[in-house]
């Protein structure tokens, strides 16, 4: 084949063959389009062969650094750490409103567990990793723990009490304005007959002056009281130098992370179920559970095996309305919720199926879409929905969920347990999706065809090009599309389908972005 004297590639004349669309063969004049040896290539079934080919064609439109790096990365499976041992485990307990939650913000250095100025805001007991002076260990925030109770409080106060029978040390909150109280003197003798160390905090000690009535907590017999103040941090650093002296470097309680469980983040609106759905596949009453709404407030990690498979299962607080219009510990709940979502692999959004669908679950499939996450949609209290209702669910379906069609559905009962075998599968199928990779050259062979059989509709007299794709990432998968032109949302949403199709990604949201480029001067 000849080229003109000044080493240019003319254009491509228009051809009939499907993957001229992606990268126009070099052409010398004369030479019928479409018969050289690139397009030979862009005809035979050899993918790697089809990919260096088009990277050539590639070269001659203007690439930035960004646009190298991109084309030119490796991919390596990504892999998990082995298990390590287990961290020691140190729990906060005390009865309502001592400032247990606040303390343990103070302790990890950030706000994490949801603090108000109202009793029985924590419910659940909740685990956080935390470190002090180079030592790690798992700080878990309690309920408030009341005895001969009733409801709710009981509840709580049995999570309070398992706190302590799985950790390896405890603090012990007391308010020293108050004083001890008869609650604390009833709780005192629990964790003597537990037989755990225990370190005795005397919160709200704000000045000097607050000392003396940290010293009458002497009488309740678990040693020094150490004066702390856990909203201003003082007298903190004394206290945790004193769990570290009890605190023993291996735990005899805490759970083995095994290497690589994957995290699922079960939200939804208040009362939904996600609570009694995770006690459920736990086998064991792990979160607090009750027919008020908006029990859960804080995230709460649980490790379930699976068939034999970890996954760390979150449960978290419902999503009421939109965050700015929320209030207090719900605002903040809200606020952690968005956090599990974003720090969570698939979301596990529960739609309760006995009640009309409405605008704050459709805004809780948003979030975990738009944080990019794998998603399964589970219809729960599917025992409770009477015949007469089907029919409205099914247009509900098609109607507010005509953009997750893709997301596998699953019809359970978190109180019988009916259908969570099928939720595994679920979860199985969206995670495997959001981890799929498409080798190059397989992709432009797709997008070859596609773009042949439905080419980019003409704008304005011009037709933009595809020259190469590319998928830049994974968790979830990304595609970098590069083009003589912007492609239109709709055609987008077009490769998208046809992605879905060809590939599968069920359960797996998919990103598609443009990058247009020139033809580089020469």
């Amino acid at each position: 084949m000849t080229t003109p004297a000044d080493g240019s590639v003319p254009a491509a004349e228009p051809t009939d063959d499907p993957t001229a669309e992606l990268a126009p063969p070099a052409e010398a004049p004369g030479q019928e389009p479409g018969r050289d040896a690139v397009a030979e290539v862009l005809e035979s079934d050899d993918d790697e062969a089809r990919e260096r080919a088009l990277r050539a064609g590639l070269e001659d439109f203007e690439l930035d650094e960004a646009d190298r790096a991109l084309l030119d990365a490796e991919w390596d499976e990504e892999g998990f750490g082995p298990g390590e041992a287990p961290l020691p485990v140190l729990a906060v307990v005390g009865r309502p409103n001592v400032g247990k939650s606040t303390l343990v913000n103070r302790i990890l250095g950030r706000r994490e567990a949801v603090t108000e100025d109202t009793p029985g805001v924590t419910r659940d007991r909740v685990s956080y990793p935390g470190e002090w002076a180079g030592r790690e260990f798992t700080l878990v925030d309690t309920g408030g723990w009341e005895v001969d109770v009733a409801g709710i409080e009981s509840k709580v106060a049995e999570q309070a009490e398992v706190a302590v029978e799985l950790a390896d040390a405890v603090i012990f909150v007391v308010d020293a304005t108050v004083g001890a109280t008869s609650t604390d003197e009833r709780v005192v003798e629990l964790l003597r007959r537990s037989g755990k160390p225990v370190v005795l905090c005397a919160n709200k000690v704000d000045g000097p002056s607050g000392e003396a009535d940290a010293a009458y907590l002497w009488a309740l017999g678990l040693g020094e009281p150490h004066p702390v103040s856990a909203l201003h941090g003082r007298g903190t650093g004394d206290l945790l130098d004193a769990a570290m002296k009890v605190l023993p470097a291996v735990s005899e309680h805490g759970e083995l992370r095994p290497a690589g469980p994957r995290r699922v983040a079960l939200v939804g609106r208040p009362n939904v179920g996600k609570s009694s759905l995770l006690n459920k596949i736990a086998g064991a009453q792990r979160v607090v559970v009750d027919e008020v709404a908006g029990t859960t407030r804080d995230p709460v990690d649980e490790l379930v095996l699976i068939k034999g498979v970890p996954y760390w299962f979150v449960d978290t607080a419902g999503i009421r309305r939109r965050v700015h219009q929320t209030r207090g510990a719900d605002f903040y709940a809200s606020l952690r919720t968005q956090a599990a979502i974003e720090k969570a692999e698939v979301a596990v959004v529960l739609v309760d199926a006995s009640q009309p669908m409405t605008e704050q679950d459709t805004r809780v499939i948003s979030q975990a879409v738009d944080a990019g996450r794998a998603l399964v949609i589970a219809y729960n209290k599917w025992d409770l929905m009477d015949d007469d209702r089907r029919p409205y669910l099914e247009r509900e379906i098609e109607k507010d969920l005509v953009q997750v069609q893709w997301a596998p559905r699953v019809n359970v009962s978190a109180r019988t347990g009916w259908h969570t075998d099928k939720l595994t599968r679920a979860l199985e199928t969206s995670l495997e999706s959001w981890d799929t990779r498409i080798p190059t050259g397989r992709l432009n062979a797709f997008l070859g065809e596609l773009v042949a059989a439905h080419p980019h509709p003409l704008r304005g007299g011009k037709q933009p090009r595809i020259l190469f794709g590319t998928q830049a990432a994974t968790r979830p998968p990304r595609f970098v599309i590069f083009a003589t032109g912007f492609l239109e949302a709709g055609y987008r949403r077009f490769i998208e389908r046809r992605l879905r199709e060809t590939f599968g990604f069920e359960g797996s949201p998919i990103e598609i972005s443009v990058r247009v480029r020139e033809k580089r001067r020469r």
